[in-house]
């Protein structure tokens, strides 16, 4: 059976054609990545995730990973893999070359993960957690603590997680009962129990670094009370030597609906009274600090939907290609007719059109994050640089929450494609649904993203980023307004754009008044009808650049390609943009009915 993760074709464009990240080569700081040694990572990143990573993923689902003793034997597979990630340096593709990092532009990192991360993202996990916790100690360590931990995670040699979760305190991290006691030596004494840490415990590296919430005796209550820790599942000497045990046991892992390559981990910390960590970062300011590693992991989990996703579109085009069933509508009285492959169906065609819109708009909204990010960091021009950080903090939760319940979708009308095949285990359909669902849960609900776009994200800096994003979006219906064909769907854009910024402008009303709960109650269609918006939004761009690119002789292998851009843009136009039309109307309705009813009523 033929193997499919991403289409390259798909990717060269929005890298080049959309995002023009050969641009990016023209300052000091990337001056290495021109699009050609953008085109040759992506190559690399490919070949390596075809032929060593894909192979792994029904592998490791079927495995699964096995729990013994305190600890956990990952898929067997997994381990030339994870040397060939290491030998290749893809662990810190981003980060300092100081400490072992590649320096890359993120955009172009997300290209490389886009292949990486599609070919098995449970296993592909356990690497982007440890650049994560990497990144929070390159952040917020010190000096000595960066000597000790970064070279060794950046290149893989040590492993890395997110330890937050607590049974009695899941998002409402504030309630967590995981206490730090200052010792003589300045190291703390951590006592607490873990629950749901990826990658808490494997056989892939020789030691894991932990960054662990607790708080610190007599700390107040709540977040502001929150401190972070490093936490070495072995202690790590002055010298960067490995010293004894810590005393942090996996205790189980948990029997997962997907995921199965990844050990889900409960831990016990310091149950034998030993556990020792060191204060990453200022007393309190813990939470502040772990933001940082939750937005990368947020953006990380939409590329992870995306990968789904993407994956599910091709299997699925494919096989509506090479699977005839049934004649021809147009042939349905023709006793002589042939069966045709399902592909010619229109209700197969809708499926498709529903996939393949949502995997370039996906594609191309979290590839637009990446550029954000690269573009803070190249410009001096501090206004610049908040423009870009407040439009990246606005679009977080939808590149998180709202993504990844596009990307289940995608997955789910795969496995309709597919007919009884996509329900059995024989094809790649039902574990790509199944792998996608945690998606929606992990890093903050999509129902806690909602809120933080209403209630955080909304109002930020006086309501300035939600307005540079706006104002983003207004110079795509400018551009295609001026490019012939394209007139009518800039027009409806527009309109759902300017009814938009009333819907917003009235949840923010709502937000702050007596009526609160209704207004919260509609978060998550708030952030639909926004997902929605920036959808179209980056789907009318590419047609905008494809309409243009089909005006300038393009070369015979490219017309198909922009001419479909062009199609997806206005399926989405035309199909799915009134139906979030009627979505706004609901929300400027306000109808109290989820938080008025009485508990009991639900029955129960």
């Amino acid at each position: 059976m033929a193997q499919y993760i991403a289409d390259r074709r798909d990717i060269d464009f929005v890298l080049h054609e959309q995002m023009q990240v050969g641009d990016l080569s023209r300052t000091e700081l990337f001056a290495d990545f021109t699009n050609k040694a953008v085109d040759m990572i992506v190559s690399e990143a490919r070949n390596l995730a075809i032929k060593e990573i894909l192979p792994t993923r029904a592998l490791g689902d079927r495995e699964g990973c096995r729990f013994d003793n305190g600890n956990v034997i990952v898929p067997e597979s997994f381990h030339r893999a994870y040397e060939l990630l290491k030998e290749g340096e893809w662990v810190a593709m981003t980060e300092d070359p100081e400490w072992g990092g590649q320096g890359m532009p993120t955009t172009a990192a997300l290209a490389a993960n886009d292949y990486l991360v599609g070919a098995n993202y449970a296993f592909m996990i356990y690497l982007g957690l440890t650049h994560g916790a990497g990144r929070l100690i390159e952040t917020f360590g010190t000096g000595q603590q960066k000597k000790l931990f970064l070279q060794k995670m950046y290149t893989g040699e040590w492993a890395g997680t997110m330890v937050l979760t607590e049974p009695e305190a899941g998002s409402d991290v504030g309630a967590l009962t995981t206490s730090a006691v200052k010792n003589d030596d300045g190291t703390y004494s951590i006592t607490g129990n873990k629950i749901f840490i990826s990658g808490g415990e494997h056989d892939l590296s020789e030691n894991i670094i932990h960054p662990v919430l607790a708080r610190i005796e007599g700390a107040p209550d709540g977040t502001k009370g929150v401190s972070l820790f490093i936490v070495p599942k072995i202690w790590v000497n002055d010298d960067g030597s490995l010293g004894e045990p810590n005393d942090v046991v996996c205790t189980g892992i948990e029997e997962k609906m997907g995921i199965h390559g990844n050990g889900t981990c409960s831990l016990a910390l310091g149950g034998k009274g030993n556990c020792r960590g060191m204060l990453l970062g200022e007393a309190h300011k813990g939470m502040r600090a772990m933001f940082q590693m939750m937005n990368e992991a947020r953006l990380l989990v939409g590329l992870q939907g995306l990968a789904c996703a993407s994956s599910a579109y091709m299997y699925a085009v494919n096989y509506s290609k090479e699977r005839v069933q049934g004649k021809n509508l147009l042939q349905i009285m023709d006793e002589d007719a042939s069966s045709v492959p399902i592909i010619q169906h229109p209700d197969v065609r809708r499926q498709l059109m529903m996939m393949k819109v949502y995997v370039e708009g996906i594609r191309s909204l979290l590839y637009y994050v990446g550029m954000c990010e690269d573009r803070v960091k190249i410009t001096d021009d501090a206004i610049e640089k908040l423009t870009y950080q407040g439009i990246i903090d606005v679009l977080i939760p939808i590149a998180k929450g709202y993504v990844t319940d596009r990307a289940f979708e995608v997955c789910s009308h795969g496995v309709q494609v597919y007919g009884g095949y996509g329900y059995i285990k024989d094809y790649p359909m039902e574990q790509l649904l199944r792998d996608c669902r945690i998606t929606m849960l992990y890093e903050g609900t999509n129902g806690i993203q909602a809120m933080d776009l209403l209630g955080r994200k909304l109002g930020l800096n006086k309501g300035k980023p939600v307005m540079d994003l706006l104002g983003k979006i207004q110079e795509t219906i400018a551009m295609a307004k001026e490019t012939r064909g394209l007139e009518d769907f800039a027009g409806k854009l527009e309109a759902a754009v300017n009814k938009l910024g009333e819907v917003a402008l009235h949840m923010g009303t709502m937000a702050m008044s007596p009526k609160v709960l209704s207004a919260f109650a509609f978060a998550h269609p708030f952030m639909e009808v926004c997902g929605d918006v920036v959808m179209a939004w980056m789907l009318l761009w590419r047609a905008a650049i494809s309409a243009r690119n089909l005006e300038n002789n393009p070369k015979k292998k490219d017309v198909v390609f922009y001419e479909g851009q062009i199609k997806s843009a206005e399926f989405f136009i035309y199909s799915i943009l009134p139906i979030t039309r009627g979505k706004m109307k609901a929300i400027m309705a306000f109808n109290g009915a989820a938080v008025e009813i009485p508990e009991d009523s639900f029955g129960g």
